[in-house]
C-alpha cells in the first residue's frame, strides 16, 4: 500500500498534461485483446506502446505487426511518460495501473468480452470509431460478415461438440464461441452440461456425453503447463483414434477480429470432410 502510494505522488510529479484529443495521437494498449484492434485500425506512428504479449505468436494473432512498435508490461510508470492521448484496457487489466492512469487524467477507454459477434462488431466499431478510423473499423466488419456468410449451410441435423479448455474449462451458452459452433453447424453440446459462458466439465462428464467432436483449445507450438493435463488425459485417446477430435489454437477466438471467421471456417471444413483435421497452426 505504502509502495502504491509513493508510486502514485511520483508519479503526479513527473505526469505530463493529457489533452482529450478528438483523434488520439498516441495511443497506448494494456490488453492483449485491445492490442490487436488498434494494431490493426491505428497507423503505426499512433501507437505509443501494446503489450508485449503481442509479440508473442503463440498467443497473437497480429505478432508481425506487434515488432513495428514499442512494448509495455502493464505498468503505470511506463504508460505515464509515454504521455499518451487514449489507453484502451480490458476486463483483466490490472486494476491498479488502470485506476492510477485514471486519477491522473489518461483517458481510457475499457474493453468488455463480447458474448456474441454483433457484440464483436460493436467493439471493433468503438475502438475505431474512438481513434478516429471509422472507415477502417467498417471495413473490418464487412470482411468478417462476408466470411461469415460464405459458411457452408448448416444442417438440418447437427453434430454436437464440446471445446475443451485447460483444468477442463469450456464455453457453454451465450458465449461467442456458442455462436460460432453453431454458425459452423454443430450444436455446441456444453450449452446444455453447463449454463455458464464459461462453464466447467469434468473428465468423466466429457467421456459420458460423447460429443461428435472435441475441439481441443491448443496449439502444437503451445508452451506445456500443468492446466493442459486434462487435454492429454488416456480417457479421451478413443476420440483422437476415431477422428473426433480437432485442434483450433486459443488465438483464433479468444479476441475480436477476423480469426473468428477463420474459427468457424476450419470446424465447418472438418464438418463437411467428416474426418480428422491435425494440430491446426
Amino acid at each position: 500500500m505504502r509502495r502504491a502510494a509513493g508510486l502514485l505522488a511520483l508519479l503526479l510529479l513527473c505526469a505530463p498534461a493529457f489533452a482529450g484529443a478528438q483523434k488520439p495521437v498516441r495511443i497506448a494498449s494494456l490488453n492483449l485483446c485491445a492490442d490487436e484492434l488498434v494494431l490493426r485500425l491505428a497507423d503505426p506512428d499512433k501507437v505509443a506502446s501494446v503489450t508485449y504479449l503481442a509479440r508473442d505468436p503463440r498467443s497473437s494473432n497480429v505478432a508481425d505487426l506487434a515488432k513495428r512498435v514499442p512494448v509495455n508490461r502493464g505498468l503505470a510508470e511506463e504508460i505515464v511518460p509515454q504521455a499518451p492521448d487514449l489507453v484502451i484496457v480490458g476486463a483483466f487489466t490490472t486494476r491498479t495501473t488502470t485506476a492510477m492512469l485514471k486519477h491522473l487524467g489518461v483517458p481510457i477507454l475499457e474493453l468488455g468480452v463480447p458474448a456474441s459477434l454483433e457484440e464483436a462488431y460493436a467493439q471493433i466499431r468503438t475502438v475505431a470509431d474512438r481513434i478516429g478510423e471509422p472507415a477502417r473499423g467498417e471495413a473490418m466488419i464487412a470482411a468478417m460478415q462476408q466470411d461469415f456468410a460464405s459458411l457452408p449451410p448448416v444442417p438440418a441435423h447437427r453434430a454436437s461438440a464440446i471445446v475443451l479448455r485447460p483444468n477442463g474449462f469450456t464455453a457453454g451458452r451465450g458465449s461467442i464461441v456458442d455462436e460460432i459452433l453453431g454458425r459452423a453447424g454443430y450444436e455446441n453440446l456444453a450449452a446444455r452440461l453447463s449454463t455458464d459462458r464459461l462453464g466447467q466439465l469434468n473428465l468423466e462428464e466429457i467421456v459420458e456425453a460423447q460429443p461428435d467432436l472435441l475441439v481441443i483449445n491448443g496449439g502444437a507450438d503451445a508452451p506445456p503447463s500443468l492446466a493442459d493435463d486434462l487435454l492429454h488425459h488416456p480417457a479421451l485417446a478413443p476420440f483422437a483414434v476415431q477422428g473426433r477430435t480437432l485442434s483450433l489454437p486459443t488465438r483464433l477466438w479468444t479476441c475480436t477480429g477476423p480469426e473468428l471467421a477463420q474459427a468457424a471456417q476450419r470446424l465447418a471444413a472438418n464438418r463437411l470432410a467428416g474426418t480428422r483435421i491435425g494440430m491446426a497452426r
